[in-house]
């Protein structure tokens, strides 16, 4: 029997997960953690899943993923430079994840923000909601941008 309170492992788990949102760019090794956290290797993936609903490297590829999609929406960073950034070795893994997780691949995602930005800055009117205007009273025609 287990002399310790539950409270105590769900600390070491929060722990963990704390480390991972900190460290994402680093090279993490689950096994690493789950010693510092005083748990063998699966136990720590049981007890991570239990408590966050992914394992650590699912929850690791999808902070690092969502990081990424925040870094390509600035159009100094080449693709290349994100996918270091966030941790990854292999450009061609990461555009692998990256396009399975939002659909597109990250120079197409960087591209299609980058095009809406300029959209939005040329013809802001354009880009009012239909419900919010609507909800207002305004008609669509309203909203032509005049040259």
């Amino acid at each position: 029997m287990n002399s310790y309170p539950k409270e105590y492992f769900y600390k070491k788990i929060v722990a963990a997960k704390l480390y991972i949102d900190k460290c994402y760019a680093e090279n993490i090794d689950v096994e690493n953690i789950a010693v510092e956290a005083h748990f063998s290797k699966f136990d720590f993936i049981r007890q991570f899943k239990n408590t966050y609903g992914r394992t650590p490297y699912n929850y690791l590829k999808q902070i690092r993923l969502n990081k990424a999609s925040e870094l390509l929406k600035s159009p100094e960073i080449t693709v290349s430079e994100v996918c270091f950034s966030v941790g990854y070795d292999s450009l061609s893994s990461f555009s692998g994840l990256f396009k399975k997780e939002f659909g597109i691949p990250p120079k197409e995602f960087q591209n299609k923000h980058h095009q809406r930005a300029e959209s939005i800055s040329s013809k802001p009117l354009n880009h009012i909601p239909g419900c919010f205007a609507e909800n207002k009273g305004w008609k669509k025609s309203n909203f032509e941008e005049v040259e």
